[in-house]
């Protein structure tokens, strides 16, 4: 506590009353002054006391608390100070500020570090960012200084320095070396969908900074979903144009990695990936029903009523040895283009539907046998079996057989039953969490059906199972291709709503993309979501999925990752990351990538420490910029505010010297006794005088 004292002045009358007044009192004395008026003297002491008594002077004592300055000290702690000495030195020098303050009583030291509040977001430097949120409560007229530790790439700097914000004075000390040098590869162009089977073209740019050679070339790996990784040769400092190819739907990451440099400072920005999404143009779909029966339409109207479908339908109507008597050239009936289909065109096809077909003379096994031949090659096939299933003249007994998971027993099953799901039916993606089927203990809300061909399954997952637990639809990988067996021609009881129906449209949609190959819809896979700074990690399995993953970053740290099951057949577990980057996931089984951030992130960017970002702010608050590669930390000195706060070897903070009143005490100069003493002496000397 200190203590002022001043002289304070109280008018009795308004200024715009005594100034006119006082004006007037001295234009009237100067007048006498110049006529040499006996008793002038004495009226100038009348007049004075006179004006003292109307100003009533007092002697004011002020009691004061000093107020602490605030210096704010603001840590860049992005992804691209981790390279080199740059976050040692950075913690050297906020050790070294600490102790050459801490003896300050007057100072209030505030330290934020960038990724603080910054939250989410780990693409960009956001220094100014942090520096507001420490000064948010803090007066101007208080701030002694700011001083940011950072490596200049600072992503949120005042374009304009003339509207900095009142930092005082603003020193950087820098963390990293001068003339640092770096390769980058950056994804210039990269488009977010693309058709399946068709080239797509990525456009890529390798830059050697601070002086690319453009005469130059460096080696580009490019690794596209799972395949092995191809090697390019691509000029360093202009675009290169890369052809892919998306084999599949869903997304695929397309990731890119280039060889070190000879100097090279960081290898975080040497990779780099994309996210593409693979759609079908138009998915192919083969649909044969062996005879009319009340469930065709809804095959048909299903699948057409799916833009993405391009559906070619045919139905036997009358098998070549039917006899009617009616002549071929009168029959409106389209032939059967059978060896256009199953010989010359059978590989066009994405997927092959037989629905309740029977062995009539119409496709003979050399054309069954391509079909099984399609699937082991990585075809797809959806068998719907009816009742002849069960006959001699079953699909099983033809080439067909081989592929199909599921063998008939004889019986055909009519009575009314519940389809449902079985304990893998509940794991299975396409199964799994459609609607209407309940909880393990509940029973599904669904339509009853009542016809089931019994079949034994020798191979493949049962997924639903109809009367007394019989196996109802089969899942099975054949080779590459891959094959369902539904062994029931009763799903059209729901598409009338029978009984309330059921799930029918959804069902054959997942059956679809599972025989596709849908990576959203494998059995067991390892996928990562990113939001912000949080990677959350799925593992689907038909088994126990729960475990740990182990995740790489991009910088080199390893973390293990442990996930709980969140319902049957999918374990759940997140991480937050502090870099942008690819990290790579594994769990012994199962690998995948994860891309965190924008696809070209500003803190990838550049990662070179600079001071052209920060120079002319700092120059514009009167602050200064200093390397920390020259010394630990430079000396800290206190300055008043219009002094200069940068010199050689050192910087200053200011010393403003706010604070705040606790007390007041007045003593008036001119008591009124004393005034009137003195102004009635005075004129009673002044008429003596002038009375002689």
């Amino acid at each position: 506590m200190t203590d002022a004292t001043q002289i304070a002045l109280s008018p009795l009358l308004p200024w715009s009353v005594l100034v006119p007044l006082f004006a007037i009192s001295a234009l009237l004395l100067l007048y006498g002054s110049w006529r040499r008026a006996r008793g002038i003297l004495l009226r100038w002491l009348v007049a004075v006391c006179m004006a003292l008594i109307l100003l009533n002077p007092a002697l004011v004592a002020e009691q004061r608390d000093p107020i602490a300055d605030v210096a704010v000290v603001v840590v860049d702690a992005s992804p691209s100070q981790a390279i080199g000495e740059r976050t040692a030195r950075a913690d050297r020098a906020v050790a070294a500020l600490t102790e050459a303050l801490a003896g300050e009583a007057d100072l209030e030291i505030r330290s934020v570090r960038s990724d603080v509040v910054t939250g989410d977001s780990i693409e960009e430097t956001r220094l100014f960012e942090a520096w507001q949120s420490a000064v948010s409560d803090v007066p101007r007229g208080r701030l002694a200084g700011t001083i940011f530790i950072t490596d200049g790439q600072v992503h949120d700097v005042p374009q304009n320095p003339d509207r900095l914000p009142h930092t005082g004075p603003l020193h950087v000390l820098l963390t990293g070396e001068r003339d640092e040098a770096d390769r980058r590869l950056t994804i210039v162009r990269a488009p977010a969908f693309g058709l399946v089977g068709q080239p797509v073209r990525l456009v890529v740019r390798v830059d050697d900074l601070p002086r690319p050679d453009t005469r130059s070339a460096a080696v580009l790996s490019v690794q596209v979903g799972g395949e092995p990784a191809r090697r390019v040769s691509v000029p360093v400092g202009r675009e290169t144009e890369l052809p892919l190819t998306i084999e599949h739907g869903g997304p695929t990451v397309v990731e890119l990695a280039v060889e070190a440099a000879a100097e090279e400072l960081a290898l975080a920005n040497n990779r780099a990936a994309v996210v593409i999404s693979g759609v079908r143009d138009r998915l192919r779909v083969l649909l044969v029903s062996g005879e009319p029966h009340p469930g065709e339409r809804t095959w048909r109207n299903i699948l057409k009523s799916d833009p993405g479908v391009d559906l070619v339908h045919f139905t036997i109507l009358r098998p070549p040895e039917g006899e009617n008597g009616v002549p071929i050239d009168e029959l409106s009936l389209i032939a059967f283009p059978i060896r256009e289909l199953f010989e010359l065109r059978l590989h066009e096809f994405d997927l092959i539907i037989f629905d309740r077909y029977r062995r009539r003379g119409v496709l003979h096994n050399l054309y069954l046998n391509n079909i099984a031949e399609y699937v082991q090659t990585g075809g797809a096939f959806l068998e719907a079996s009816g009742p002849d299933f069960a006959e001699i003249f079953s699909l099983y007994r033809t080439p067909l057989g081989r592929v199909l998971p599921g063998e008939p027993t004889g019986e055909v099953i009519e009575r009314g039953y519940l389809p449902g799901l079985t304990e893998l039916g509940r794991r299975h993606p396409v199964t799994a969490g459609l609607e209407g089927a309940g909880s393990v203990d509940d029973i599904p809300r669904w339509g009853r059906w009542f016809r089931q061909i019994d079949v034994h399954a020798h191979v493949g997952d049962v997924v639903m199972s109809g009367e007394v637990g019989r196996p109802l639809l089969i899942l099975d990988r054949v080779g590459e291709g891959r094959v369902a067996q539904l062994t029931s021609d009763h799903m059209w009881l729901w598409t009338r709503g029978f009984e309330g129906g059921g799930p029918q449209a959804e069902l054959l949609r997942r059956l679809a993309h599972w025989l596709m190959r849908e990576p959203a819809l494998e059995e067991e896979d390892l996928l990562a979501e990113t939001a912000g700074r949080r990677l959350t990690i799925e593992r689907r399995s038909l088994g126990d999925p729960a475990g740990t993953v182990n995740v790489l970053a991009p910088n080199g740290d390893r973390f293990t990752v442990t996930l709980a099951e969140a319902e049957p057949g999918r374990a759940v577990g997140t991480l937050v990351v502090d870099e942008p980057g690819i990290f790579r996931l594994t769990d012994g089984e199962q690998s995948t990538l994860a891309v965190v951030g924008e696809l070209d992130p500003p803190e990838l960017r550049d990662m070179r420490t600079t001071a052209d970002r920060l120079a002319p702010l700092a120059a514009a608050s009167g602050g200064s910029v200093v390397w920390l590669d020259d010394n630990a930390a430079p000396e800290v000195r206190r300055v008043s505010p219009n002094r200069d706060a940068v010199g050689d070897g050192w910087i200053g903070l200011r010393a403003n010297r706010e604070y705040i009143v606790t007390g007041v005490r007045e003593v008036p100069l001119m008591p009124a006794i004393l005034a009137l003493l003195l102004t009635l002496g005075a004129l009673m000397a002044a008429w003596r005088r002038e009375g002689r």
